[in-house]
């Protein structure tokens, strides 16, 4: 008997369900779930083992946005994701799919975005047998584990809305991140009695410590030189963080995924260098959401810097050295808290401001010195408009981006994080596109990065996505041929590229192609795109640029 022989009306619903359930297939309670929770969108690519499931986000008025490779769906879902904050969802076929698509759970997972990936399966009856189905894999659920929150497998209909609303749950926990859900190909069109689909109920948040909001205000009232350093967890508390940094007198530190915290025009807001530069002046850091590694293993601690740590992960705190207070939740019930304890008004600490003057001279400086990439960041930034988005890349102006590109709003500047994964954004520019319509998408990427996901040019084209894409072409992998002048001779082995005519294949694609080679034309050619709301390639055509590293790995300044 083949699959197909498989009839559907298989009805595996436990009798205390009878009064409040609905008959259903197994895909459309997946669906109705789905649509409970407010998910109105799926980037998938459709196959054989999903097709029931496509079926019904057909019917039941679920979005499809299909892309050109496996790999995009996920990106897509991880744009859509950080640039809302609300749970995305990605489908895949199971084998080459889920593998294709897991590279963007690792990214979700570094930078705690809600993704859920569901993923097809082989016949329910021969999963882990190794029989030799299309896709098979052995223990895909056991895999998907080491990347997500969460794994499970829908085994009969009655499950669905469970185990879906479990994942969204997790991708929405403390600490936000993504999950994964199976379901095997003879299971999705099974029909019987199911729960009727509801939201998913919420994860359990921890408490507000109020002996640790004390003991914090304590140590809070003694410092001199305060510094709060936030990350990604703090996104959500961007308004009241600033609050607290404005009656502390706080600087506030950001890097990669806390851009945007504090608008970086603000009075208080550091960029990495400068934190450095300071650091060994600081007698109390209050970290929010990040896993404060750079401070903690590259700058250094000591005896006389106290350290208040507020993260939803539980291990976080203790990671590389136990803080002198820790609080374990969401940094948007522990800092409202926190600011319950803390007189109200702005405190101005003359010996910080005057600490802060002469390391942003220094800092302006060094930046106004490293060209091309300073008039390149300046010009996109006068061509996005401050509530644009902004994707940065693995790419000497994506390292550069982190440091110097202004960002007004959380949410806007989007980044691989510490995975760093080549050839991921432009795939999360056109997630964030979708999931953000009529906002401006500016995607900036290398050679080398951009033709990973050469293809979905035509994504972009297909579903009206008007992301603004800027290729700086080198003919190479800069950075990699950089190391390889600095530490092996000179020698350049696997890093050179050659590339294809970037305008020919964006007009080949129905992409508009355009050219800039200095800042003022780069300028110019942005906002043509924007002003086209059309998907648009600009080729900057671009030699070695200066190394930002002397500012990104900075040497120890304490302990």
């Amino acid at each position: 008997m083949t699959v197909h022989d498989i009839k559907p009306e298989l009805d595996q619903t436990p009798s205390h369900f009878a009064s409040k359930s609905r008959y259903l297939s197994t895909a459309d309670a997946t669906v109705e779930t789905l649509k409970a929770n407010g998910i109105s969108t799926v980037f998938g690519l459709p196959g054989l083992h999903n097709d029931p499931l496509f079926d019904s986000c057909y019917r039941l008025g679920i979005r499809i946005v299909h892309t050109r490779h496996e790999q995009t769906t996920g990106y897509m879902a991880l744009g859509a994701a950080m640039s809302t904050g609300a749970p995305q969802v990605n489908v895949v076929v199971p084998g080459p799919g889920v593998l294709n698509t897991a590279a963007a759970m690792l990214t979700a997972e570094g930078n705690c975005a809600p993704v859920l990936t569901i993923g097809g399966q082989i016949p329910q009856v021969d999963i882990d047998r190794d029989h030799g189905h299309l896709h098979e894999i052995y223990d895909q659920k056991g895999l998907a584990r080491h990347i997500s929150k969460y794994s499970e497998r829908i085994r009969a209909p009655y499950q669905a809305t469970k185990v879906i609303n479990d994942a969204l749950n997790a991708t929405m926990g403390e600490r936000p991140g993504p999950a994964f859900v199976e379901c095997a190909m003879d299971i999705w069109a099974c029909q019987a009695a199911v729960p009727i689909p509801e939201p998913a109920s919420g994860p359990t948040m921890a408490p507000v410590d109020d002996q640790a909001i004390m003991e914090a205000a304590k140590l809070i009232a003694d410092t001199k030189f305060p510094m709060i350093v936030v990350g990604a967890g703090a996104v959500n508390a961007y308004a009241d963080v600033t609050e607290l940094a404005e009656r502390l007198g706080a600087l506030v530190l950001s890097y990669r995924g806390g851009r945007g915290v504090l608008r970086t025009d603000h009075e208080l807001a550091i960029s990495l260098p400068v934190g450095h530069k300071l650091w060994d002046k600081v007698d109390l850091a209050i970290v929010i959401g990040t896993r404060f590694m750079i401070q903690q293993t590259q700058w250094g601690t000591d005896k006389n810097l106290k350290v208040i740590r507020i993260d939803a992960d539980p291990e976080a705190p203790d990671r590389f050295a136990k803080p002198d207070i820790t609080m374990v939740g969401r940094a948007e019930d522990f800092v409202p808290a926190l600011l319950e304890q803390i007189p109200l008004g702005a405190t101005r600490r003359p010996d910080v401001m005057a600490a802060l003057e002469d390391k942003n001279g220094w800092f302006t400086n060094k930046m106004n010195a490293l060209e091309p990439q300073q008039g390149l960041l300046k010009a996109m930034r006068r061509a996005l408009p401050d509530h644009g988005i902004f994707v940065d890349e693995v790419t000497q102006l994506g390292f550069a981006s982190r440091l110097a590109f202004p960002v007004y709003e959380p949410r806007k500047f989007l980044c691989a994080g510490y995975q760093d994964n080549l050839g991921w954004g432009y795939g999360t520019a056109l997630g964030a596109q979708a999931a953000n319509p009529g906002t401006p998408v500016l995607s900036i990427a290398g050679d080398g990065g951009f033709m990973y996901q050469v293809g979905e040019l035509a994504t972009a084209v297909h579903h009206s996505l008007p992301v603004v894409v800027v290729i700086f072409d080198s003919h190479g992998f800069a950075n990699v041929q950089r190391i390889q002048r600095e530490r092996f001779g000179g020698r350049q082995i696997a890093a050179d590229l050659t590339n294809p005519d970037f305008i020919a294949l964006a007009e080949a694609f129905g992409v508009q192609g355009l050219r800039a080679e200095t800042a003022e034309e780069l300028e110019q050619q942005i906002r043509v795109g924007f002003a086209s709301e059309q998907p648009t390639l600009v080729h900057v055509p671009c030699s070695d640029m200066p190394s930002v590293w002397d500012m990104l790995l900075m040497p120890r300044v304490r302990g």
